[in-house]
């Protein structure tokens, strides 16, 4: 079997994103190696080149190729431990927190949905239902469409309620034949939708997120990309809920502790998440003439200190103040040439990249340090700063382009620079005092980072186990299934049995079926009696090695013309023979093919019937 060090495994992950959106790059190599060869061991396949071909020319091995890397292994309450911490210590806190706010949770890598409708019913019990109804929403996504349908049916077996509490099983559920359904008038909250946790824009606002036994699966790369999406998600100061083989030691700017056993942890919250919107301020104040107020902003422009410069929507150049002019040699005549014709367009800067990103991404970008010497020797220093302006709709009416003279600032800089050295060179003696005693934080350190070392790949070793033990409860539900069905033929060709046995041993013929080489395969009770052969003793046995009563060599023809298909009826005929008892017997036998529904015979049933006997 191929390694991942095939590049045809490689280019397999790459023809799963780039056909279905499907991004397993970021998942740990060592499971998805196990999960893909497990699929193509189905196949016969043996190298990965052989089943990039084999997706290519069959489209419907993508669903079970699917099913088998995801694997959607869940249950209610899962980990009871855990629930309880929430319900006793962090549902109380929240709910106090939120007061009579609405409340948003998310559960991430839903899987069939089991672990929604958990948070629905703790929700539910925690504020009653009218309240639940109308204060609370659960978002349940995952990436695999096939969980997400079964999820949206939430319909689940005897089996997969076992975790549910009798008590919440019927003042949540209702029976429907051997399943059970989850209450319609709650089930309204909760909404289930497709979400690639490492392509796709994550949830927001929400103040519970569970992602549960999903990280796992993926690098630590991955995992990080991942961490930033849901840290994203959060409110401040909002819970995330992990699953028992997951840790964010690594991640403490990001994420606290609130009880690191149950996997509990608080968002913590940057700069970004306090930043507020400003509304506008209306003037108390009467304006003047609007034209009079045009004029005195256009002269403002024009005279900044600021070298600056207004584009329209098509970077067609609308207005540069007197600092621009003077600095690039615009005039009056460039207004309404674009911006590429012009000379300031590549020189300091090629400014078309950076106005293409401020229009596409409708945020100012910076380009710091620009160095630019002028004809006359002079070299200046500029911060440029592209900003879009956008109307009260978000649509770009065009972009200004500031050009910030940091030459001064940039020499004082340097003259800074200067003065530290010389501060450094005078601290040397007492760097060296302190080399000491750095070099002994420095062995300190690296015992730190071998510890830390140390725990993430115990951390690794618990979340690969317990990947494992994933795939073996998936592989565990298929062989349970498995073994149902395979029980249900037995017990329908137990019955058949029991049913042939009963016709042949009612029958007062003797009955004999043999199959194409003449093996006996039937010998009912009254066969038995006439010629004093037991059924275990015949079954198996070629008819003509039999040393029975019946003339068999003279029925030999008859019987290949009925197993060759070429007798056109039945064939009877009367012979001679002689009893168990040793008395003859004149005996009418029959001869049937031994066929169904017009198919080549696979055997012939001889008949005998007892005429008379001396």
């Amino acid at each position: 079997m191929a390694t991942t060090s095939d590049p045809y495994f490689e280019e397999v992950l790459t023809y799963l994103k780039e056909q279905r959106g499907f991004d397993f790059t970021g998942y740990k190599r060592a499971s998805l190696l196990r999960r893909v060869q497990r699929r193509m061991s189905t196949l016969h396949v043996e190298t990965y080149e052989d089943y990039l071909d084999y997706l290519q020319m069959h489209p419907e091995e993508f669903t079970p190729l699917f099913n088998t890397i995801l694997i959607n292994v869940t249950d209610f309450f899962r980990d009871p431990e855990a629930w309880d911490y929430f319900r006793a210590q962090v549902l109380p806190d929240l709910l106090k927190t939120k007061a009579e706010e609405n409340i948003r949770v998310w559960s991430a890598g839903c899987a069939s949905g089991q672990e929604a409708f958990t948070l629905a019913m703790v929700f539910a019990d925690a504020l009653g239902l009218d309240a639940f109804r109308e204060r609370v929403k659960i978002y349940a996504t995952d990436v695999d469409e096939e969980a997400l349908a079964a999820a949206r049916q939430a319909t689940f077996t005897d089996r997969e309620m076992s975790g549910v509490p009798e008590e919440m099983r019927e003042k949540y559920f209702e029976r429907n034949g051997q399943r059970y359904v989850f209450r319609k008038e709650l089930r309204r909250s909760v909404i289930f939708g497709r979400n690639d946790l490492v392509q796709d824009a994550p949830m927001s606002h929400v103040d519970v997120l569970a992602c549960r036994n999903t990280l796992m699966y993926f690098n630590a790369e991955t995992q990080a990309q991942i961490l930033q999406r849901l840290h994203f998600a959060l409110r401040p100061d909002g819970i995330l809920f992990l699953g028992n083989a997951e840790m964010l030691l690594s991640h403490a700017s990001q994420f606290r502790p609130v009880e690191i056993k149950r996997r509990f942890f608080r968002k913590v919250a940057n700069s970004r998440d306090r930043r507020t919107s400003a509304a506008p301020q209306i003037s108390p104040y009467p304006r003047s003439d609007e034209s009079q107020w045009g004029r005195l902003r256009q002269e403002a422009l024009l005279s900044s200190a600021q070298a600056q410069i207004v584009l329209d929507a098509d970077s067609c150049l609308a207005l540069a103040n007197q600092r621009a002019s003077q600095l690039f040699g615009l005039s009056s005549h460039d207004v309404g040439r674009p911006i590429q014709d012009l000379e300031v367009s590549y020189r300091p800067l090629e400014l078309r990249s950076p106005i293409d990103e401020a229009g596409r991404e409708h945020r100012p970008v910076w380009v710091r340090g620009v160095s630019w010497m002028r004809r006359q020797g002079e070299t200046l220093v500029l911060d440029i700063q592209v900003v879009p302006l956008l109307d009260e709709t978000g649509s770009l009416l065009g972009t200004t382009v500031l050009f910030n003279d940091v030459t001064h600032y940039r020499r004082l800089q340097g003259e800074l620079e200067y003065a530290n050295r010389q501060l450094e060179t005078a601290y040397e003696e007492l760097q060296s005092t302190n080399e000491e005693l750095e070099t002994t934080n420095e062995e300190l350190q690296s015992t730190v980072e071998e510890l830390e070392t140390t725990n993430e790949e115990l951390q690794s070793t618990n979340e690969e186990l317990e990947t494992m033990n994933e795939e073996l409860q998936s592989m565990n539900d298929e062989l349970h299934v498995s073994n149902e069905v395979l029980r249900e033929r037995q017990d329908e060709v137990d019955h058949l049995n029991r049913f042939m046995s009963a016709v042949l041993g009612s029958m007062s013929a003797g009955v004999v079926v043999v199959d194409r080489d003449l093996r006996i395969t039937a010998w009912n009770s009254k066969a038995e009696d006439m010629w004093g052969v037991r059924a275990d003793e015949a079954v198996g046995e070629h008819l003509l090695n039999l040393d029975i009563g019946l003339p068999v060599q003279e029925l030999r023809p008859m019987i290949k013309r009925q197993i060759r298909g070429q007798g056109s009826d039945d064939e009877v005929v009367t012979v001679e023979a002689v009893n168990r008892r040793g008395r003859k017997v004149e005996v009418q036998v029959t001869v049937s093919p031994l066929s169904e529904n017009g198919e080549e015979p696979g055997g012939a049933i001889l008949v005998t019937d007892l005429l008379n006997q001396d």
